[in-house]
């Protein structure tokens, strides 16, 4: 049997198409229903043997990423050498190499895509032998979006997100242009953030925001349902809120005296159809208007999209990147020339979903 020397995996970002967030629980974390969607924006990681574990960041934001032991890479290697024996292989050190295109504290999972990936390559690197979800067990220890890497496709996430159910929808290929912000936003600043609006609204001393999301709020129309996951006060992503016009067509959230979260089922009907004009639609965030209040550059970025054609606009997560939903290939192209000319984000990416999960890359012979 040929000795494994190094392994490559290649992990998608995610977005979320709805995050519905309940109120915080006694613990501090917040349960969640959110619809998860992973899309062709990768971060690579090789993982090889070493002395002792380590690891190197390359490329997108790598020096915000932590290099020691708070590197949620090295953590998901810890937790798998940490739940057993390996097979053929002793699981002693590995040096961990992430090269990263997937921008860090943008709301789009990267570091939990980390984890996972490095999960898929340890796994293979010391013959572990371990299942998907037998990986996505040890990962839900480690991140709360790790299950989801694993998984990737589109997938109904409750408790803190890492309980998964796959979506039953037909793979239609959906366009989707990404705003990245000059800037970052703390996952746990903006669920406190969501925890204060929401006391405020309550006591009366501030406006209910919106229940409508990515499209035009129609006149009589039900408020839909939220979303699902579970994540600690400030530890989680997404949302869309805007002003005028274009704050009525983007993802909004729901009020302080809603229920507990559940699954919209206008987005799901909408998945189901493939109809990228409805999905655009029916996209929601509750946490978009704690991060529009954190970061109120990103009301400008959600309606400049929209203006320019886009089927609909949110946060991602917990933000500060802004995602928006093309019709094709071309609009995609388009609206992302559009956006990176009209001065409203640092930088633009195109990106199309749903894609696979973490994946081992083969080697070249």
């Amino acid at each position: 049997m040929a000795i494994v020397t190094g392994v490559t995996v290649r992990v998608p970002a995610k977005l979320n198409l709805q995050l519905a967030v309940g109120p915080p629980r006694a613990d501090g974390y917040h349960d969640l229903v959110t619809v998860f969607h992973a899309v062709s924006l990768y971060d690579e990681v090789t993982v090889v043997p070493a002395d002792r574990d380590g690891v190197a960041v390359t490329g997108e934001g790598a020096d915000r990423v932590p290099a020691d032991g708070d590197n949620l890479a090295l953590r998901a290697v810890a937790a798998l050498r940490a739940a057993g024996p390996a097979g053929d292989a002793d699981p002693a050190g590995v040096h961990v190499t992430i090269a990263k295109r997937i921008p860090v504290a943008a709301g789009l999972a990267g570091g939990s895509a980390d984890a996972a990936a490095a999960l898929v390559a340890c796994n293979e690197l010391w013959a572990c032998g371990l299942s998907q979800q037998q990986l996505a067990e040890i990962g839900a220890k480690v991140g709360s979006d790790v299950a989801f890497a694993l998984l990737g496709g589109t997938a109904v996430g409750r408790g803190r997100g890492e309980q998964l159910t796959p979506a039953l929808a037909p793979a239609t290929q959906y366009h989707w242009v990404l705003a990245f912000a000059d800037g970052q936003l703390s996952t746990p600043e903006v669920y406190a953030t969501l925890d204060r609006l929401r006391a405020a609204q309550a006591g009366g001393t501030a406006p209910a925001p919106s229940s409508a999301r990515g499209r035009a709020a129609q006149p009589g129309a039900a408020p839909r349902a939220a979303k699902s996951g579970a994540a600690k006060s400030g530890a989680a992503k997404s949302g869309a809120a805007k002003s005028g016009a274009a704050q009525s067509r983007t993802a909004q959230s729901r009020t302080a005296q809603s229920p507990a979260p559940g699954l919209d089922a206008a987005l799901m009907s909408a998945l189901r159809s493939g109809d990228a004009t409805l999905v655009g639609r029916t996209l929601s965030n509750d946490l978009q208007p704690a991060a529009i209040s954190l970061f109120p550059a990103l009301r400008k970025t959600l309606a400049a999209g929209l203006e320019l054609g886009a089927l609909g606009a949110l946060v991602a997560g917990s933000g500060p990147t802004c995602v928006f939903l093309a019709s094709s290939a071309d609009r995609a192209l388009a609206l992302a020339a559009s956006l990176a000319g009209a001065g409203v984000c640092r930088s633009v990416a195109r990106a199309t979903g749903p894609v696979p999960g973490a994946a081992i890359v083969p080697s070249a012979k």
